[in-house]
């Protein structure tokens, strides 16, 4: 199948979760791919601003990225993920991709609440559907509060006063985390589900332990967003090569399993989140 906006992924969910993945190199983005094909879903693949500043541009790894997706079995979405510069926003418009998640949440609200709207404007001029994060998810360099929950009422206002296609809510789930103990606020994510008409989405989704991502997506999670559960396999794969045969230097030994751990992470965690079957997705006109 070819590339998908990610709204017709996200559209078609219907009460299933949708697996968001980052991207660091394009092995992530093989993996991803090879993982949902082996689940028989649908997939968005993220870049992060992080990623982009690691990179030096975005140009290179969009590019990767893009051209992954379009070779894939199943549908596949590129997103950008947690983009705080403008500059980024028109960039992506440029290179085509379906979806941007704008990051004004550091923000005070109103000063949220403008920049954000402004971005949505840009964005759905070219058809480009855009996320925004409000309350902040804890744990991401010091910069987002912890204990932050997102409000439903604010939610609700902060969506109809900005136009936003998504929205990324703080009910218990930190970035980065290394342990999958993070305990959700369920009741919470019913309550923002029935305030706002867009898709909910799950930020920092690597700390928390599978039973608890199926629950959120019941009670009103659509998309899950998971980085650091992907590169803590990828890595522990890297290690156990190197281990096993110290003298290798050939990069394929080591990426290639540690590719293929990721994707049957990948695999493992679609079928947790419930993931919409490919075929349910038609193909853009």
């Amino acid at each position: 199948m070819p590339l998908v906006p990610t709204a017709a992924i996200l559209d078609a969910a219907a009460g299933h979760g949708v697996g968001a993945f980052n991207v660091i190199q394009v092995e992530h983005a093989q993996a991803i791919v090879a993982g949902a094909e082996r689940a028989g879903t649908a997939v968005v693949l993220q870049i992060s601003e992080n990623c982009v500043r690691y990179h030096g541009d975005l140009e290179p790894i969009a590019l990767a990225t893009l051209a992954v997706a379009r070779l894939a079995d199943v549908p596949v979405a590129v997103h950008l993920d947690h983009v705080e510069r403008t500059e980024l926003v028109e960039e992506g418009i440029r290179l085509g991709v379906g979806s941007i998640m704008f990051d004004a949440s550091k923000l005070p609200y109103r000063d949220n609440v403008a920049l954000t709207a402004a971005v949505v404007r840009r964005c759905r001029a070219e058809g480009i559907p855009v996320e925004a994060e409000l309350g902040e998810i804890g744990g991401k360099d010091g910069a987002h509060a912890p204990g932050a929950r997102t409000d439903p009422g604010e939610a609700a206002a902060f969506v109809a006063e900005t136009g936003v296609d998504a929205l990324a809510v703080a009910v218990g789930s930190k970035h980065a985390m290394l342990t999958r103990d993070a305990e959700l606020d369920l009741a919470l994510i019913a309550a923002i589900h029935a305030a706002v008409p867009v898709p909910l989405v799950l930020h920092g989704s690597s700390g928390v332990p599978d039973e608890l991502l199926a629950d959120a997506v019941r009670a009103g999670i659509t998309k899950v967003n998971i980085a650091t559960r992907l590169n803590a396999v990828f890595t522990a794969a890297v290690r156990a090569g190197l281990a096993a045969e110290p003298s290798l230097v050939d990069t394929r030994k080591y990426l290639g399993p540690a590719r293929a751990a990721v994707a049957a992470e990948v695999a493992g965690l679609l079928g947790v989140l419930c993931a919409l079957p490919a075929w349910k997705i038609g193909t853009p006109g």
